[in-house]
Formats: structure tokens, sequence, C-alpha cells
């Protein structure tokens, strides 16, 4: 067991106010990593006026030069990587080659957002009056609130954290509780980076530190990534308070197979995209929408496929699929089985946990699934695919986009005109041709419709939305007051 986790206030470590502790828990092994400070309400207000106290000298840093320190944060984390990503599979349990994907993420963040501190673009326009120039420009807008899951540790926060610091605000984080220790290794990246002192806040802790984070009045902005029952929680509360809120939330995402699709492409991007980071994922592949002459020979690969996949620590070479997080979402998993079982679909492979030490539930395939059945319906967050047959790509896009959420979908086929087809009539935030459902550039917007998100989008230039208020700026030249020329077109 290492040294207790702590808080990073002002640009010191430290205890919480309370004193209380709790542990983070490697999920492949059930051992303790590490003790934790537990926060409350106090520790966060001290955080936020930490962040106050930084920000009007951080906001007046040129923002090429914030830019810079961000470049040094990308080349810290290179530095660091595989420390980084070996604590991420100790604490959250994905499999190495995954997390080292995670904190590549961030890398590419950094860089890019690096970039943003020599553009931040505005634009000019025409304006009505003569001798008279107008302009809109991008406004940072102070202390930001961050709150992201354990399932992306560094890959998320990275989202948020680095537009928001480039476009001159401050930031209090609260990560999972779920992830403390490599959240507190990550903060270290920015210290050694160079970022001044109170302009990134660490608060580890669980609801009650981030409930203090959405409400407290000097915290303008909240960006949340989590489970979308949480997530309309919070942005009731912030909404109450007239803050701006960008939500992550839920998704069932599927795959649909048509009748002409490669088969072994299929297979492979299906397999990666259901069990994968043991299906804990936003944008997992949950639900399989078949074609009715296609249906026999996928379910026939998927499931050898699947006996094959190596269940275990994601720290040993060879693992493909890692534990749960913890021992309710591994109970959330069974009972989710026992569901569908009882709803009448037909379970293929899997459909139990695997006795020995740690969280692990076995790679689970249903067939038989009807769109109507909880199963087909409602985030599982685990390694559980349910295959529901379709006639028509028409039906596979209505039951695509019948349920709740709306982040992530694929279509396999090799007509390119169903392919624009489903472009065009797939609701989702992200569509994928011949591709899982996982998986993101950070030069493109990244969310998702309807109960997956509150239309926001991270990532690419987009993500500078959430983290920046538009000034209008009119500039008169002329020397003189127009009067004759002012009329009701202006305010």
């Amino acid at each position: 067991m290492t040294e207790l986790v702590r808080n990073y206030i002002g640009g010191r470590w430290v205890d919480s106010r309370s004193g209380t502790v709790f542990e983070t828990v490697n999920p492949a092994n059930e051992q303790v990593i590490a003790p934790v400070v537990l926060s409350a309400a106090e520790d966060v207000e001290a955080a936020v006026e930490a962040a106050k106290v930084a920000y009007p000298s951080w906001r007046l840093m040129p923002a090429p030069r914030r830019g810079e320190i961000l470049y040094q944060v990308a080349r810290v984390i290179e530095a660091r990587k595989e420390a980084l990503a070996r604590l991420m599979t100790q604490e959250m349990g994905k499999v190495l080659s995954e997390a080292r994907g995670d904190v590549q993420e961030a890398i590419d963040m950094a860089y890019y957002m690096g970039g943003e501190g020599r553009r931040l673009l505005g634009y000019t326009a025409p304006v009505e009056m003569p001798d008279k120039f107008g302009m809109a420009l991008r406004d940072s807008v102070g202390v930001v609130g961050l709150i992201t899951p354990w399932n992306f540790p560094i890959a998320v926060p990275s989202w948020k954290m680095l537009p928001a610091l480039v476009a001159g605000n401050t930031v209090v984080w609260k990560p999972s509780e779920f992830t403390p220790a490599v959240s507190a290794a990550f903060v270290e990246v920015f210290i050694e980076a160079g970022l001044p002192e109170g302009v990134l806040n660490l608060v580890q802790g669980a609801g009650a530190a981030g409930e203090a984070l959405v409400t407290n009045p000097a915290v303008r902005v909240i960006s949340f990534t989590g489970s979308t029952e949480t997530g309309l929680k919070v942005y009731v509360k912030a909404a109450a308070l007239g803050k701006k809120v960008s939500l992550e939330m839920g998704g069932k995402n599927a795959i649909i197979v048509l009748d002409d699709a490669n088969l072994e492409l299929a297979t492979k991007a299906i397999t990666w995209s259901a069990y994968g980071t043991t299906g804990q994922r936003c944008t997992a592949t949950s639900r399989l929408i078949v074609q009715r002459g296609i249906k026999s020979a996928l379910i026939d690969a998927l499931v050898e496929r699947a006996k094959s996949l190596q269940v275990g620590d994601g720290l040993i070479d060879g693992v493909e699929v890692g534990p749960l997080v913890d021992a309710k979402a591994l109970e959330k998993v069974e009972q989710y089985v026992a569901v569908g079982r009882d709803e009448g679909a037909r379970l293929m492979i899997g459909g139990e946990r695997l006795d020995r030490a740690g969280y692990f539930y076995a790679p689970t395939l249903f067939s038989d699934v009807k769109p109507e059945m909880r199963i087909a319906r409602e985030e599982i967050f685990g390694p559980v695919l349910s295959v529901i047959e379709v006639d028509s790509l028409e039906e596979a896009v209505a039951i695509n986009n019948s349920v709740p959420y709306g982040l992530s979908s694929s279509i396999f086929t090799e007509n390119v005109n169903a392919a624009f087809r489903a472009i065009r009539d797939l609701t989702t935030g992200i569509v994928y041709i011949n591709h899982g459902t996982t998986g993101a550039e950070i030069q493109f917007p990244f969310g998702g419709t309807r109960a997956t998100g509150n239309g926001m989008r991270e990532a690419g230039q987009t993500a500078l939305d959430s983290f920046t208020e538009w000034k209008s700026v009119y500039i008169d030249y002329s020397g003189r007051l127009q009067r004759a020329q002012i009329d009701n077109r202006e305010g």
C-alpha cells in the first residue's frame, strides 16, 4: 500500500478538512492500492477559493503562453505514459494496451489545445454604420468545475481540462472515487509542466464533494461525464444557479450488420466494441441489429471469438478483457443477465461471473432479443451483447433510433448507397461505417443526442464552447458622434 492520496489545492497537497479517508482498490484482485482523503463541502470551498484567486492573473497571461504550458504538459505525459497507464490498469482494471491508449488521448489533446493558444478564433463582420468596425471574441468564464468518470480517468479529464485552461479559466476537478491515485498522478504532470499555483485544483471524494462543486455559486461552468441519472440531477441543480452545463452521459449503442457485410471485419469490430474495456464504455456496443441472412453465421463467429477471449488482470500479457470496476458493477451485470433470461432472450455464451478473486464476468451474448426488452433499451455497462434480427435497413435504423440514448452507432455494409442513407438517418452524435462504435479522435466533436447529452460537445474546436463566452466588440473610428445615423436598429 502506498502513501495517502491527498487533495491538491492552491499549489499544495493537503489533507481533507474532515480527516476522513477511504481506500482505492484493484478490481482484478481486490487488494488495497492506497488510502485516499474523503473531501466534503469545506474542501471544495477551499479549492474554489484558490481557483478564484488564481483566475485574474491566469486569464491575463497571453493565450500563446498558456498554450506553451500545455505543450509542456504533453511532453511530460509522454515521459510518464507507461507509469500512468500501469497505475490506471491497477486502479480501474482496463487492459494495459487500452490504458496506454487512454493516456495517448491526453497527449494528443494537450498538443491540440496547446495550438489553440495561438488561435482561439473569433471573427469579424461588416457593421451598418460608416467608419465603424465589429468583431466577436472568445472570453474566459472564470472558475469551472469538472466531474469525471473512472472508465477513462485521464482521457476524459483532458478533454475538459485542457480547453478550459487554454481559454483562460481556472479549474476545480472532482474525479471518480474509483480512480483517485491516477488522478493525483495526472495533476503531478501539470505541476512539473509549470502550471501556476491555484490554476488547477484537485478534490478527491464522492457524491458530497461533487454536489458541493455543482452548487458553489462561484463556479460558473460545470462539465460532467457519468450516468444519465446523475447527470440530470447535476443539470437541474446547476441550472437553478444560472450555470453553463455540459453533460456527457449514457449510451445504448448499436452496430447494424447487413447481409452484404464483410463477416470477418464485422466479427472483429463487434468483439472489440462489445467486450473491450469489459463493456464499460459509454460508446460500447450493447446491441447488434442484424439482417436475417447473415445472422446465423455472424452469431457463430462471435461465439467462437468470445470463447477465445482471455479474461484476467489487465497487466498480464495476452489478457484481452479485464474486470468490472467493483462488486456493485458486477452485481448489476448479473441482474441484467437474469432479466434477459426472464424476458425470453436466448443465452449463447457467458452469463456467469468467473470463480476467482476480482470482479470478473464472462463475455456474454444473447440472441432472439426483441427491441422492447430491457436488455435492449437500458444501459448495462458490462460485457453483454444483445442480438436483434431485422429484415431491412429501414427497420434496423428505426430500432437503432428507438432507445432513449443517442451517442454512437455503426453499420457494416458493402453498399455505398445504404451507407449514406444510414449516415443521413441515424440520429446519434457519432456514426461509423464498417467500424465499431468505440474510438474517437480528438479533432472531431464528441457527444450524443437525447438522454446522452444536452447538446454540448467535447474535443475538437467545439470543446471551447463549454468554457468560453462570446464578446461582441464595436469600434467607431470616425472621431465624431454620428447621431444622424443612429436609429432604432441599435439597442
